[in-house]
């Protein structure tokens, strides 16, 4: 019902593909492409194929809800080198929706609802190198020539439930293969040769739980024609009792198959003696069990006669003995053990191998005895306590156990005298011995993941490859003459280890540690390291931190950083914080302070200089000069100010006049000003009215300011104490530098617009211009352009007439 259900819905979306030819402007969008143009949309909960940049190299669609995909999806996608649409809810696929993937190299479309395969898909796809078809609701393979084309195919996976037929034709186009897939656990019908003509075939991966139930003919059949010396056979979801079951395992041993595998087995006594029986004299090599439950009580003495030679390898992994109590010594097999050079047993919650049953593995080379529950009491007598029993044993791996001394064991592999390789990671090793004897063949040492906190001399200095990641490691001082690989990732190391220790070291792993940053002067010491691994510290993004690791990245250094420039972010400053840092660009203000500083002060001191020259051009600080000053004095005549408002005016009123003037013209003012103003004199015109006139009271610098007072509070009483100001103005005024500051103030005082209404008298005892004043006098040159001005006449006649005026303009409110 769910197969008709799924075909209706791919012939209605057939009849609609006119509409989807155009493109949907509501077309949702996916930007989680990373710096290698690999775009992860997976799990986004599309339901459509998204738009995603046109320079994908690969797209992660897996685990959405697309139902189909249209011809229009996925055009312009000419560099896109891998697809995934791995657990979507596809029915329908356009014809021509893969055409323009050119360069596509793989294509998962597992775990669908495609209920048939369509040739017309992979027409276009002639790069294809990998593809993968599992777990969808299709019946039949081989109807079609699906894979014509596909000359450079070299995996490919097909089958599920629903798969109940095989064709001859299923693998037509398809010329050689490096590893085929077939899930055929309910398959009915099998064409004899369907997979037979694909040579050579690497790996061959079969689920024929059903067939070999129920068909042992048709899983022969299958079996067979995919069974060749060079090719490894893996046989999976088995459950084998009797003799019948292992029948089709007789057609393998007929094509004299070297490499056999078993995956998720389930075996019985009598089926593991039929099995021997079968492969007596047969040239196996290698059996693998991958996931295997022992049902029997280990009771196969009935096929100790036969013929095992040839067998190099066994390869036991999560392997379940139901009944271990019942089940018998490993003494009986003894035909088994005393030929392979490689063994392992991973994962079996072995916690002893007795020493007897050791001295049957008189060719062991290889033993691999990891995950498992081994302690340092039992590990002794599975190594008969070190009496050097594997005489020929060159790698051992211990690792994921319960070990804990580290002196235990280097007494125990001591008699091991080729020993080569030994894994003793992920164990309980919190110690390390000052001092050990190792086997003088020691080359690769493995102690990742233990609790170790300090390294001694106890390290074999004949090592080449050493892994100490995943400690609590904060330094290493011990000296290793010939190692070429040392792994430090996972610990504690504020800085890399100091490079004179390991004079040949080639390849150096720090990740993950404590690191701040590294820099030239530290790789120096490494004389031939190549390759270097240091991401994922805590990197303090300083200037020649980031420009070294640049051209590291680059390829520019003398170290090639070879886990990628993604693995290098900053910890600090916290602005940086979690950018990587080879995309971080720092100023010229953080890299090269102590030179900008420099300079800017260079600079600072040039626009100074040059404002300072602007300034005296402009006579800036004139104006500062006389701002400041104005503030100063204005602040001190306040109270004066108060006192002049409350008692009026006239009352404060002193002087008729303040006089500004030269010192140089000091002799005019003494001779003929102050006698002719403030003397009492009776012109023509006085003695015709019957009137003498007023003598004038004039306030001179020399003689009415208060000595000992600043001279600004002087200048500012005298102004507001006089009821004009009259300005004596020569080439001699103009010149010197006490009349001109004292004409400054007295500029700002006139012509601040509060120090009264009355213009300043003018007196111009010598041709004078308006240019002759200073230009910073701005208001007093105007008030030159705008004023008439009293000049001192050369002939004696005039002088009666500058005098009267001169007395008109002191005394013009009195005669008001």
């Amino acid at each position: 019902m769910g197969q008709l259900t799924n075909l209706y819905v791919a012939v209605l979306l057939s009849l609609c593909w006119g509409q989807w030819s155009e493109p949907d402007a509501e077309r949702p969008s996916c930007d989680r492409c990373d710096l290698r143009l690999s775009c992860d949309c997976s799990r986004g909960g599309f339901t459509r194929v998204p738009a995603v940049t046109g320079r994908a190299l690969t797209l992660d669609l897996s685990f959405n809800n697309i139902t189909a995909v249209t011809n229009v999806d996925l055009m312009g996608h000419v560099e896109l080198r891998a697809l995934n649409l791995h657990g979507n809810r596809l029915a329908v696929i356009h014809p021509s929706a893969f055409d323009s993937l050119w360069s596509l190299e793989e294509l998962d479309l597992s775990d669908n609802q495609l209920t048939a395969l369509n040739h017309d898909w992979f027409g276009e796809l002639g790069a294809l190198l990998q593809l993968n078809l599992l777990d969808n609701p299709y019946s039949c393979v081989g109807s079609a020539p699906v894979f014509l084309g596909l000359v450079r195919l070299r995996r490919l996976a097909f089958g599920g439930s629903a798969l109940v037929e095989i064709k001859r034709g299923a693998l037509s186009g398809v010329m050689e293969l490096e590893e085929l897939t077939v899930h055929a656990n309910n398959l009915e019908r099998y064409e004899s040769g369907a997979l037979a003509y694909v040579w050579p075939l690497g790996r061959v991966s079969l689920s024929l739980h059903g067939p070999f139930l129920r068909d042992v003919a048709l899983a022969s059949a299958v079996v067979g024609d995919v069974s060749y010396p060079e090719t490894a056979v893996t046989l999976e979801d088995l459950h084998l009792i009797g003799n019948e079951s292992v029948q089709p395992f007789r057609a393998a041993a007929r094509r004299r198959v070297r490499n056999m595998a078993f995956r998720n087995l389930s075996v019985s006594d009598e089926a593991t003696v039929n099995m021997l029986m079968i492969s007596d004299g047969i040239p196996f090599t290698t059996f693998t069990f991958d996931g295997v439950t022992l049902t029997g009580e280990g009771r196969w003495e009935r096929a100790s006669w036969t013929d095992q030679r040839s067998i190099d390898e066994f390869f036991i992994r999560n392997a379940v003995v139901l009944d271990v109590f019942k089940f018998v010594s490993f003494l009986q097999l003894g035909f088994l053990l005393q030929y392979p050079r490689k063994l392992s047993v991973i994962n079996a919650k072995v916690f002893v191998v007795p020493c007897a049953t050791t001295g049957l593995l008189l060719n062991l080379q290889y033993l691999d005895l990891s995950d498992n529950l081994l302690t340092d009491l039992t590990l002794a007598e599975t190594l008969c306590h070190g009496s050097g029993t594997l005489k020929d044993l060159r790698v051992l791996n211990i690792s994921g156990n319960a070990l804990k001394s580290l002196s235990t064991l280097r007494r125990l592999v001591a008699k091991l005298y080729k020993l080569t390789h030994l894994d003793i990671s992920r164990n309980r090793y919190s110690s390390m011995p000052d001092s050990c004897s190792w086997p003088s063949t020691l080359r690769h040492l493995n102690i990742s993941g233990a609790k170790l906190t300090t390294i001694t001399p106890c390290l074999p200095t004949t090592l080449e490859v050493l892994d100490l990641s995943s400690n609590d490691l904060k330094g290493f001082t011990v000296a290793l003459p010939v190692l070429r690989e040392l792994h430090l990732s996972g610990n504690k190391f504020l800085r890399l280890p100091a490079g004179s220790l390991f004079p040949n070291l080639q390849t150096l792993s720090a990740q993950s540690n404590t690191l701040n940053m590294f820099g030239h002067s530290d790789l120096q010491s490494y004389r031939r390291l190549q390759s270097l691994q240091a991401g994922r510290n805590k990197f303090v993004c300083s200037c020649g931190f980031v420009a070294f690791l640049r051209s590291s990245i680059e390829g520019d250094g003398v170290v090639r950083l070879t886990d990628g420039e993604e693995s290098y972010i900053c910890d600090s400053p916290l602005y940086l914080q979690g950018e990587p840092v080879g995309r971080v660009r720092l100023s010229v203000v953080v890299c090269h302070r102590v030179l900008f500083v420099s300079v800017s002060c260079g600079v600072a001191l040039l626009v100074g200089i040059l404002v300072s020259v602007l300034l005296w051009r402009l006579h800036a600080l004139w104006y500062l000069r006389m701002t400041w000053a104005w503030l100063r004095a204005k602040h001190s005549s306040r109270r004066r100010r108060q006192l002049r408002d409350v008692a009026g005016s006239e009352a404060l009123l002193s002087f008729d006049a303040f006089v500004s003037y030269s010192e140089k013209d000091a002799g005019w003012v003494e001779t003929f000003l102050v006698p002719e103003l403030e003397e009492p004199r009776e012109t023509d015109e006085d003695y015709v009215n019957h009137r003498t006139t007023r003598p004038l009271t004039l306030c001179l610098h020399k003689r009415d300011f208060l000595p000992g007072h600043w001279i600004l509070d002087n200048i500012m009483s005298a102004m507001e104490r006089s009821r004009r100001t009259v300005f004596v103005l020569s080439e001699n005024f103009v010149q010197s530098d006490w009349c001109r500051y004292e004409l400054d103030f007295s500029h700002f005082w006139l012509f601040d617009g509060d120090a009264g209404e009355e213009p300043a008298i003018l007196i111009l005892l010598e041709p004078l211009s308006k240019d002759d004043i200073p230009n910073r006098f701005c208001k007093l040159r105007k008030l030159m352009s705008s004023t008439t001005y009293l000049e001192w006449p050369q002939e004696e006649e005039g002088k009666p007439e500058f005098w009267k005026r001169l007395r008109h303009a002191l005394t013009r409110e009195d005669d008001d």
